[in-house]
C-alpha cells in the first residue's frame, strides 16, 4: 500500500484489530437483515445498470459487501488495514464477483469516471480529512452514479442533554482508546452489558407499549443482538479519531466532491445519505 498522508496509521491499527476479534461471523439472520436495510434503505440498487462494477470503502470485515455483492455485478473492497481486509477475505471467499485492495481512501486502485456506484459506510469520519475523503471516492465514479456514505452526526436534532451525555462519553473514548487492545476489548464489552444492553431492552419494551423509543440513548440497538453491541461499543469508544457532522455540513460537504440530487435517510442512523456525482464534475 502506497503512503498516504489521508490517513490515520493507529486508528487503521485499531480497527484491523476489531475486525480480526469481532469477525461479525455471528452477525447474521434478522438483526443483520436490518442493519443492512438501515443503512442501503436510500440506495437505489435497483436502478443500477446489469452487470454494475462499484465498491465499497473500508470494507472493514466485509460484513456490508456480503448483502451488497449478490445485488451487483462486480465488488472492489478496499481497506487499509491487513488484519481487516483478511477478515474479508475469508468472509468472502465463496464470493465470486469481489475483489480486493490494500489501499487507502487517497489511493482508491480504480481508474477515474469507471464505477457505477460506491458507498463508505462509518469509515470517513475516522479519516483526518473527511471532506477530500470523499472527494476521492467520488472522482472513482461514472457521472449520474449513486455513492452512499453514514458519517456520524453531531446530534444537532437531538435535546441539550442527550447532546451533554454524549460529550461525557467522548471522555470515555479519549481515555478508553488508548488501552492496549486487549484492555479495551474487555472494558468495551463490560460497556456493552451495563450500558448497550440495558437501554435496548428498555427501548424495546417502551416500542412494544406503543410509545416512540427515540428518546432513549441507544434506542438504535433496540432489535439487534449482544454481539452487535460489542462490535459497536468498541467501534465507538475504541478508535483514537472520531468527526461529527451535522446534515447540513454533510450535505455541503457532498455536493463540494461533486455530487448532486442528495437525499438523507430520515431516521436513525443519523446521516446516511446517497448523491449521484454530477455531470462534469471532477470530483473535487
Amino acid at each position: 500500500m502506497a503512503e498516504s498522508k489521508n490517513i490515520d496509521p493507529l486508528t487503521v491499527e485499531g480497527f484491523g484489530k476489531e475486525w480480526a476479534a469481532f469477525d461479525q461471523t455471528e452477525f447474521a439472520g434478522e438483526p443483520y437483515r436490518r442493519a443492512f436495510e438501515s443503512y442501503f434503505s436510500v440506495f437505489p440498487f435497483d436502478d443500477l445498470p446489469t452487470g454494475s462494477e462499484g465498491f465499497d470503502l473500508g470494507c472493514g470485515s466485509g460484513r456490508w459487501a456480503a448483502g451488497v455483492a449478490p445485488k451487483v455485478g462486480f465488488l472492489h473492497c478496499i481497506d487499509p488495514a491487513r488484519e481487516a481486509l483478511a477478515v474479508a477475505k475469508r468472509r468472502l471467499a465463496d464470493t465470486p464477483n469481489v475483489d480486493f485492495h490494500l489501499a487507502s481512501v487517497s489511493d482508491i486502485p480504480l481508474d477515474d469516471g469507471s464505477q457505477d456506484f460506491g458507498y463508505s459506510l462509518g469509515v470517513l469520519h475516522h479519516i483526518p480529512d473527511t471532506a477530500q475523503a470523499m472527494a476521492d471516492c467520488v472522482r472513482k465514479l461514472k457521472p449520474g452514479a449513486p455513492f452512499l456514505v453514514y458519517l456520524y452526526y453531531a446530534m444537532e436534532n437531538r435535546p441539550a442533554w442527550f447532546r451533554g451525555i454524549w460529550r461525557t462519553t467522548d471522555v470515555v473514548r479519549k481515555v478508553v482508546c488508548r488501552l492496549p487492545f486487549g484492555a479495551r476489548k474487555a472494558v468495551t464489552s463490560v460497556m456493552a452489558g451495563l450500558v448497550y444492553w440495558p437501554l435496548a431492552r428498555v427501548s424495546l419494551m417502551v416500542e412494544n407499549s406503543g410509545r416512540n423509543p427515540s428518546v432513549i440513548p441507544l434506542s438504535g440497538y433496540r432489535h439487534l443482538g449482544f454481539y452487535a453491541m460489542r462490535t459497536d461499543a468498541l467501534d465507538r469508544f475504541g478508535t483514537r479519531l472520531e468527526q461529527r457532522f451535522t446534515r447540513p455540513q454533510i450535505e455541503k460537504m457532498m455536493e463540494a466532491a461533486g455530487l448532486e440530487n442528495i437525499r438523507f435517510r430520515e431516521t436513525d442512523p443519523f446521516w446516511v445519505a446517497v448523491g449521484y456525482r454530477r455531470d462534469g464534475s471532477d470530483g473535487a
